[in-house]
């Protein structure tokens, strides 16, 4: 039965008042959902709840009077439901322990007497750990031309099952001598939550690859030690996915998180990976963290790395990571995009000439 009003006006005045008791009504929704958010104690971007919205939606249908069928019931209140998780997936975003606050300053973290997210830096070495004498080799030129973080594998997560998966505890025994014998800093990768503990004992910063940015067990674990993790970008990763993984960590009660972005996933094919570098300026922006490039795996392919180098600190990233093995051809892995000792050095003193040619005049 449609209500009885004397005049047109007197029914508009009604339906304002209407609108704006329903605009303070959403209003008050979305900021109680919001409030719920504190009762939540996962650490994902996921806060929508199919059962409840469910139990919501049945309980509007049962008290549903009409004019409106239960189908439009349903389509009105789901289109609210999403408006809201949007709102509330913006505010965890927001509250996350690893995102920038208004005058946070850049995050610098010591390693062993050493700085990373001051001033840029090299992490160099081979894929893979192949011998004392192959990384010996590699180190001993890297540290007489400045390198400091020592980078190799131990572990290799490789896409097939028959490929070269590294040389495990021995090859971290070799990382750690190696690094040691030259004043370097070690720096590789861990796969599983079991061997964090062991990895720890032997490494100085705990590397997590592409394959295992969403291993959120591992990740949990990472937050429980007392060492800088260096966390790559999965290779189809939204950089709010990348942010929640590194708040996995941060969450565990470990705040040296290293951002490292090493190309996405697309549809070319001259290079491995596309490299994001506008994901550079924007997770500085985001985050406290510092932020490297993973300039090899980016490209796949080592002559075009020196520009992918010269962006990447022009944009503002706080280090580089290239691989470098004494013998590429020979490599037990990625041969095609690591460099040799004497290559990178030339990269490094052009990527130093270039800088020092293009800062600003007093």
């Amino acid at each position: 039965m449609p209500l009885k009003y004397r005049s047109l006006p007197e029914l508009r005045r009604d339906i304002d008042t209407c609108n704006l008791e329903l605009l303070s009504l959403v209003s008050k929704r979305a900021k109680l959902a919001i409030s719920a958010l504190q009762f939540r104690d996962k650490v994902t971007d996921d806060v929508f709840e199919p059962e409840r919205q469910l139990e919501m939606l049945a309980t509007l249908v049962k008290a549903n009077q009409g004019p409106f069928s239960d189908d439009k019931i349903v389509s009105i209140f789901r289109e609210i439901f999403q408006h809201i998780l949007d709102l509330m997936s913006q505010e965890r975003k927001t509250t996350l322990k690893v995102h920038r606050k208004q005058g946070d300053p850049d995050q610098i973290y010591e390693i062993n007497g050493h700085k990373i997210g001051d001033q840029p830096i090299y992490i160099a070495g081979p894929c893979a750990i192949e011998s004392e004498e192959q990384l010996d080799n590699v180190a001993k030129v890297l540290r007489q031309h400045g390198v400091i973080f020592l980078r190799g594998g131990a572990f290799k997560p490789r896409s097939s099952p028959y490929a070269f998966q590294g040389m495990g505890e021995r090859g971290l025994k070799v990382l750690r001598d190696v690094a040691h014998r030259y004043g370097m800093v070690s720096v590789t990768e861990v796969m599983d939550p079991r061997s964090v503990e062991m990895v720890a004992a032997y490494a100085d910063v705990l590397q997590v690859g592409t394959r295992n940015m969403y291993n959120y067990p591992l990740l949990r674990e990472l937050g429980k030690i007392n060492k800088p993790v260096l966390l790559k970008r999965g290779f189809s990763a939204t950089l709010d996915e990348f942010l929640f993984a590194a708040e996995y960590i941060v969450a565990g009660g470990n705040y040296q998180v290293i951002l490292c972005e090493r190309g996405i996933r697309t549809f070319t094919k001259e290079t491995r990976n596309t490299l994001d570098i506008s994901s550079v300026p924007l997770l500085r922006k985001m985050t406290g963290c510092p932020v490297i490039v993973d300039v090899s795996h980016a490209a796949g392919r080592t002559d075009i790395l020196e520009p992918l180098v010269a962006a990447a600190f022009a944009v503002g990233a706080k280090g580089v990571m290239i691989e470098v093995h004494p013998c590429p051809p020979v490599a037990r892995s990625d041969a095609d995009q690591q460099l040799t000792p004497e290559e990178f050095v030339k990269l490094k003193d052009n990527i130093h000439s270039y800088i020092m040619g293009n800062l600003p005049s007093d």
